[in-house]
């Protein structure tokens, strides 16, 4: 084995790509409008007392201020059959939530239907990390639709699906 000592964003990026994800939604009503990003550095069971999740948000973003700002974000972990709404909320123009199916709740929380999993969540705490924050969220309430919704995978800088296999016996 052959270590590079490349570490410019094209190299760490092909290199980081390795490592499949899933796609998270984070999305609020903020001024009685949708806003929300999209995130593949979304991480679940960081601290379950209390209950926390993060994600790293880059430093330039324009959304994640906006977002931010709501009492309370709705996490939607992304179904398979979302890539195209990944897509169009991660668009820098247009009506990212146009055609979209949604819910939310009193606190300006905001869900896409059809989600692997729902996380009502506010802001905890926000650390900066190099050309990123790593942002914790504190977990209110969380839902999970009826049978099996697989999730959105990203790896290799491309969505993917999960494929069960039988047991090994």
């Amino acid at each position: 084995m052959a270590l590079t000592d490349d570490l410019s964003a094209n190299s760490l990026r092909t290199a980081f790509s390795r490592f499949p994800s899933g796609v998270a939604a984070l999305c609020a009503i903020v001024d009685g409008e949708p806003q929300g990003i999209v995130a593949s550095s979304f991480t679940v069971g960081v601290s379950l007392d209390p209950p926390l999740v993060m994600f790293a948000v880059q430093n330039s973003s324009r959304t994640w201020p906006v977002v931010r700002r709501s009492g309370r974000i709705g996490v939607s972990i992304l179904g398979e059959g979302h890539e195209d709404v990944c897509r169009q909320i991660s668009a820098r123009t247009g009506d990212r939530f146009a055609g979209l199916a949604l819910d939310s709740t009193d606190g300006g929380a905001l869900f896409l239907h059809e989600a692997a999993l729902w996380l009502d969540c506010s802001v905890e705490q926000e650390v900066p990390a190099g050309d990123h924050h790593v942002v914790l969220l504190r977990v209110h309430g969380h839902a999970a639709p009826e049978g099996d919704n697989a999730p959105l995978v990203f790896h290799g800088s491309a969505f993917r699906r999960l494929e069960t296999r039988d047991a090994l016996v």
